[in-house]
């Protein structure tokens, strides 16, 4: 009996979990963020998103505000120079920035607060399912791998 208590406090946990991610999720989706320009041409050819790759997935970066941004700059060392960024919306990010990018994409949101930070990873729920790296490959999606 103490073992299924225990699986029902897991489980419990596990919920309220979910709920708090799809709240943050939903805030983050409706809320415009600061998304610096990065070095590298976009589409377009104008300056594309300032981006960061971790283990072979690129993640756009986004600060809730200036001073979020401001944290970021101060920790590479590059304060005094001049950042360039766009306004964009939280869901603009997800729904068309990272399939945008054509390779493996979520977005990090304020990176340089530690643990007050977010990471939207590419998985399905939070990016759109065809570019989701946890998506079901089709036979034909998968032989052109």
């Amino acid at each position: 009996m103490v073992d299924d208590a225990g699986a029902l406090l897991v489980a419990s946990e596990v919920v309220a979990r979910k709920r708090e991610f799809a709240r943050l999720l939903g805030g983050f989706r409706r809320t415009a963020v600061l998304v610096p320009l990065g070095g590298e041409p976009g589409p377009g050819e104008e300056r594309g998103l300032l981006t960061a790759d971790f283990n072979g997935i690129r993640f756009i970066l986004a600060f809730s505000d200036e001073q979020a941004l401001a944290r970021y700059a101060r920790a590479r060392g590059e304060f005094a120079r001049e950042w360039t960024y766009r306004t964009i919306l939280g869901a603009r990010l997800l729904d068309v920035a990272v399939p945008a990018m054509g390779v493996p994409c979520g977005v990090v949101l304020d990176c340089a607060d530690g643990t007050d930070g977010m990471v939207f990873p590419p998985v399905r729920g939070i990016v759109p399912d065809p570019v989701a790296v946890d998506r079901e490959v089709t036979v034909e999606e998968g032989a052109g791998r």
